[in-house]
């Protein structure tokens, strides 16, 4: 029986977050999954979208460079009383968001707080630091955010209890991986969609270096028996990486980059995947 997404379940991604796969678990994601398959893995974690979506059975690998993200996961999963204690500490005005935005907290739950609470409150939900690391997004003006969303966290928490959470670079995942798992990548895109354009959404560049790494980490899933799903950017270049590893599909989205409804316009974003049995 064909695995189905879960899409009427309360729990969804507790981040807003630039690149989300919110539209393909809606839309894509249940033609690409394989008939059955063991552990989960995701190894761009971002929002965690399509993990949420499928709340796997077994137990799920989630990982991400990003220490923070990682670190707000993992008090979600470990520490959900303190968190929440310290997001209702947190009003959402201008003056508030900047002194929060500026204030260094020292312990892992006020951390987590203050990631959740500066992703709710900032511009479009943008992830962005400058030279030094330091998270410069501004104030949203949406005064009528709930920063809590109680019974979401409360879920999200239960979904990541069977879960092992790690910051590390893609590569190192691959010690985790075995036969009939399943790993999900969703990387930085590199290249713009369809033109010669570069994007940078994060403090460390996605280099081309690092989608050459990235084509030869799917090489050794495939040689592992494993299934892979691998989102990027529909580009001549990253079609032309991927030239005789897996199948590949064109699926279309609209942006959700740019603050108002006239920037946004329908992308086409590549699909590559070894899925089909």
């Amino acid at each position: 029986m064909r695995i189905s997404t879960n899409s009427s379940s309360k729990c969804k991604p507790f981040l807003r977050w630039t690149g989300s796969k919110k539209w393909f678990v809606k839309e894509q994601l249940e033609k690409f999954l394989p008939k059955s398959y063991n552990n989960y893995h995701e190894c761009f974690l971002g929002s965690g979208a399509v993990f949420f979506s499928l709340t796997p059975k077994k137990v799920s690998f989630l990982s991400d460079s990003n220490t923070e993200l990682i670190e707000t996961y993992l008090q979600i999963r470990d520490n959900l009383d303190q968190v929440i204690n310290s997001l209702k500490k947190l009003k959402n005005t201008e003056i508030d968001y900047y002194n929060i935005r500026a204030k260094k907290y020292r312990t892992p739950h006020t951390r987590a707080a203050k990631f959740i609470y500066l992703n709710r409150c900032s511009f479009n939900g943008i992830y962005r630091v400058n030279n030094r690391g330091t998270y410069n997004v501004p104030y949203g003006k949406r005064s009528n955010v709930d920063i809590l969303t109680l019974p979401n966290l409360k879920q999200v928490s239960l979904a990541l209890k069977k879960t092992i959470i790690k910051s590390c670079d893609f590569n190192e995942s691959i010690d985790s991986i075995n036969e009939g798992d399943l790993v999900f990548l969703d990387p930085p895109y590199t290249i713009a969609h369809e033109n010669n354009g570069f994007i940078e959404y994060n403090q460390k560049l996605f280099s081309w270096d690092d989608q050459l790494a990235l084509k030869e980490f799917c090489m050794r899933i495939n040689e592992l028996g494993a299934y892979f799903i691998l989102t990027n950017a529909y580009h001549k270049s990253i079609l032309d990486l991927y030239e005789g590893l897996g199948e590949k599909a064109k699926v279309s989205r609209l942006s959700q980059v740019g603050g108002r409804n006239k920037t946004r316009r329908t992308y086409n974003e590549l699909v590559v995947y070894n899925t089909r049995n």
